[in-house]
C-alpha cells in the first residue's frame, strides 16, 4: 500500500521554513512559482462568487486567500 499527497494546508508563522521541512520529508521540492493552472484557478474561483483577500509569498511558498460567499477564509497553494 503506497499513500501520496496531493496538497497540504497548515496554518503556521514561518511558511517558506515548513514548506521546505515537508518537501523533505515527503522527498519533494518546493516549486518557487505558481503554475498556469494556479491563474487558471484563481479566476475560476473568482467566477464562482469567492473574493480574493491577499496573496502571499514567503520565499518559495506562495498563496492566495479567499473568502467564500459567506466569509469563510481558504487559500489556494501555487503548485
Amino acid at each position: 500500500m503506497s499513500n501520496s499527497v496531493i496538497g497540504l494546508s497548515i496554518d503556521c508563522s514561518d511558511a517558506a521554513k515548513l514548506a521546505q521541512f515537508w518537501a523533505d520529508v515527503l522527498g519533494r521540492t518546493v516549486n518557487p512559482e505558481p503554475t498556469a493552472e494556479f491563474a487558471a484557478e484563481t479566476e475560476r474561483l473568482l467566477a464562482l462568487g469567492a473574493t480574493r483577500v491577499t496573496d502571499t509569498a514567503k520565499g518559495a511558498a506562495r498563496w492566495t486567500t479567499f473568502r467564500d460567499p459567506e466569509g469563510n477564509v481558504f487559500d489556494l497553494v501555487a503548485d
